[in-house]
């Protein structure tokens, strides 16, 4: 199966955890030890990195360790080019990561947004609008408030209202029920 560019880079988004990017750390952790273990082989013996390993006559040094020397420094080459290209893994790794921190992020608010949207789509309109509540009646123990809107009332709703005596009649069949 063949994936286009865009599939690709979504596929590769999601293979990426914080896990992984911890163990490219661990990885770069342990070369930069290994590094240091061989600068201190050269210190050991004196020499850095581009000291030269003759003497004034252009003869191979005898007061150090020649192969223990080129070994150093050969591995030192070695594990800098290791060290690059693991940080370049950990940079690449934490774009990923960031990008699809982000995608999921956008989702989760582009989902809010339609959640909301849908909820305000499906509503009914309203067909009253509360002018007074008078304190310590039965509306106003339940909450309701000067200004809201009313969709429903008992039976009564947007498609069946026709005049308030229909919320009259609602009130009068429900007197001395508890709900």
């Amino acid at each position: 199966m063949k994936m286009t560019g865009e599939n690709q880079n979504n596929a590769e988004m999601t293979e990426i955890t914080m896990e992984d990017v911890q163990n490219l750390i661990k990885k770069k952790d342990e070369i930069e030890e290994q590094i240091k273990a061989y600068y201190d082989v050269l210190e050991d013996q004196g020499v850095g990195v581009e000291d030269p390993l003759v003497d004034a006559e252009g003869y191979p040094r005898a007061d150090v360790n020649l192969y223990q020397i080129r070994t150093a420094r050969h591995s030192i080459s070695c594990l800098q080019n290791d060290h690059k290209a693991i940080m370049e893994e950990i940079e690449e790794a934490l774009h990923k990561l960031h990008a699809l921190e982000k995608a999921k992020r956008e989702a989760d608010e582009a989902g809010a947004q339609e959640e909301a949207m849908e909820q305000q789509v499906t509503l009914p309109p309203p067909f009253a609008r509360v002018d007074a509540v008078t304190q310590g009646s039965p509306a106003s123990g339940a909450g309701l408030r000067v200004g809201d809107e009313v969709i429903e009332f008992g039976s009564v709703n947007t498609a069946n209202f026709h005049n308030l005596q229909n919320i009259a009649s609602v009130v009068q069949h429900s007197e001395g029920v508890s709900y």
